[in-house]
């Protein structure tokens, strides 16, 4: 009997730096490229496929990320995003099956292209008070959803906690908690929608050996950079992933 593995060489060509910069991204660093991972590797294999077969490698990633960022996380921010990015996953859990995976990439890419120009035409002063609780509650929602649907929930919870103008160790720590914990609840629905097939499992070991590349990376370049820099790179990631969402959403035939 043959490995139900993924032998596409093409498929290799697109995970294998999708995984890369998951990492980077899983490490808080340059968050928002890791929202072109599902997209690269759709170029090979369906979106729930792509999703599915990240789930093994977020999990190292994930444990990575907070072993390296143990106790400099933001405990009353994270209080606050939890509960609402676990809303998200269940809506996506419930309407997965019912949804349009491209339209909701480029409503991803739309908004996210919105919150870039939002920022360059009316960019915040140093007094700027931070966004209203509200606006962090449904763009938490939509991280949790955009999360579960395609791993691409950086974005929208970026667009909350960016402007809260936090230290870039802290802000790294910060999202890598709160990515564990959605990527952790993902698991349960993954399994109940059929996600997590043998192939799909044995294709993420082959891929696992990439995983801590790109985290390790992410992790010394977030201890040693100037916060400025940090977020240009920051911004840079979200511009990428705006606007390759929106092509696989609304502009790819």
């Amino acid at each position: 009997m043959n490995f139900p593995l993924v032998t596409d060489w093409q498929f290799y060509a697109a995970a294998i730096p999708a995984v890369l910069l998951l990492g980077i991204s899983k490490s808080g660093f340059g968050a928002g490229f890791g929202s072109l991972a599902v997209p690269l590797m759709a170029l090979a294999v369906t979106v729930p496929a792509a999703a599915a077969i990240l789930m093994p490698i977020l999990f190292v990633m994930d444990m990575m990320g907070l072993a390296a960022y143990r106790g400099k996380w933001d405990t009353k921010l994270l209080r606050f995003l939890i509960p609402f990015g676990l809303v998200g996953t269940v809506i996506g859990t419930l309407s997965f099956r019912m949804l349009d995976t491209r339209l909701v990439a480029g409503i991803v890419g739309t908004l996210t292209l919105l919150f870039l120009a939002q920022r360059l035409v009316f960019p915040p002063k140093p007094d700027s008070p931070p966004p209203p609780k509200w606006l962090g509650a449904l763009l938490t929602t939509a991280s949790g959803f955009t999360s579960f649907v395609a791993h691409a929930g950086g974005p929208p919870v970026n667009a909350y906690v960016l402007p809260l103008r936090m230290q870039p160790v802290t802000f790294a720590a910060t999202m890598a908690v709160f990515f564990t914990a959605m990527n952790l609840s993902k698991w349960v629905p993954y399994g109940w929608l059929g996600l997590l097939d043998l192939r799909n499992m044995a294709t993420s070991i082959a891929l696992l050996p990439f995983a801590p590349i790109g985290v390790v990376v992410g992790v010394k370049l977030a201890h040693r950079i100037q916060p400025r820099l940090f977020y240009r790179l920051v911004y840079a990631g979200m511009l990428l992933t705006g606007c390759k969402l929106v092509w696989d959403g609304f502009l790819a035939g």
